[in-house]
């Protein structure tokens, strides 16, 4: 038996911000020190390095769960299943809901149990509950969707993915044009046929690598050192990335039996487009081979990267053909995989 994602759905917010919107913004090093050189060169270069053009950015009125609950209700349309029947829900996050104006965290009720309260579920059997996994949740999500099903725990699963990023960024950080908002949702069931995972990989690296992803004070020295905000290490992510996540694809890919040459695509996560494009260049070099043209759909030029929602977000849009020159075939056999705080990677093998 296998689990398969019998329907996916996706909520990205209406509100547009491009490159050009932060022309105004001052951008501080680390010590609170000016750059030197104007914001278009910083834009330009951050343009180059990331791919990304412009974000998402949800609604004033809206939290990540709302957001969440928009993607949900898509994904069980897609599915066409009753809602009642879900045993379990399994919301990824990494900040909670954060009001418009703030950046404090809310998770008093679980965000999975206010998005069951939105759907309007009535079945106590169905447990919501939230896991905090980084950028790597929604696939973490997927996975223990996995082991439910597989156990006999459950027969049905919803596990989404959703961030307000936007909310927790420090203004004068410019790693912060690289965070946006999204949600993504999936139902993942039981399959007795030829789709669905074929293999999977997890792994938290915590010992030199924990705090690569943190929460620090803003480079601003005049606003107060006890509000945080999201801070990385971006080298150190980058050099971990390259290091870690082919290797694990690689031990993803033999688990599941499948050969280099019979996968179709490959959805990573967005984080950054000159990572990503490294990280596959590098898992296709274990091969001794380059990876086909059009192998890794992209969605962070437009939408940024929304940490959880980035991967399922891609699905959907895939599966909908609202990728530009990309498209999936029943079949197909595709690598999902992530990176993130914690440091986690984690990866599966699916046949679509």
């Amino acid at each position: 038996m296998k689990i398969q994602i019998t329907g996916i759905g996706s909520y990205i917010p209406e509100k547009k911000v491009s490159n050009t919107d932060f022309s105004n913004h001052v951008f501080l090093n680390e010590d609170g020190s000016a750059f030197g050189y104007p914001n278009d060169i910083v834009i330009n270069k951050f343009k180059g390095i990331t791919g990304i053009d412009e974000r998402r950015y949800a609604d004033d009125h809206f939290t990540s769960s709302d957001m969440a609950f928009f993607a949900s209700q898509k994904a069980i349309e897609s599915a066409g299943i009753d809602p009642e029947t879900i045993d379990y829900i399994i919301f990824a996050h990494n900040f909670g809901d954060v009001k418009c104006g703030t950046n404090q965290s809310d998770m008093v009720p679980s965000l999975a149990t206010r998005v069951k309260n939105k759907l309007q579920i009535k079945n106590p059997k169905c447990v919501a509950y939230d896991i905090l996994f980084g950028c790597p949740g929604w696939i973490e999500g997927v996975l223990q969707a996995n082991a439910y099903i597989k156990s006999g725990m459950a027969k049905r699963c919803l596990v989404i993915g959703s961030e307000t990023l936007s909310r927790v960024v420090d203004a004068h950080d410019r790693d912060s044009m690289i965070y946006s908002d999204g949600a993504g949702a999936s139902i993942v069931e039981a399959s007795d046929n030829e789709t669905g995972m074929l293999s999977y990989e997890s792994a938290t690296y915590a010992m030199d690598e924990a705090n690569y992803l943190f929460f620090g004070k803003s480079y601003n020295p005049d606003l107060d050192p006890d509000t945080r905000y999201i801070k990385m290490h971006g080298r150190k992510i980058y050099e971990f990335a390259l290091n870690t996540v082919p290797a694990a694809m690689k031990s993803c890919l033999e688990k599941s039996g499948i050969e280099i040459d019979d996968v179709k695509k490959i959805l990573i996560h967005q984080a950054n487009e000159k990572m990503d494009e490294a990280i596959i260049h590098r898992f296709y070099k274990q091969y001794g081979k380059t990876p086909p043209v059009g192998i890794m759909p992209m969605s962070i030029h437009e939408l940024g990267n929304s940490s959880v929602a980035t991967v399922p977000t891609l699905f959907d849009l895939m599966v909908r053909g609202q990728i530009k020159d990309q498209e999936l075939n029943k079949g197909d056999v595709l690598i999902f995989a992530s990176v993130g705080a914690g440091m986690n990677v984690n990866a599966f093998v699916y046949r679509y």
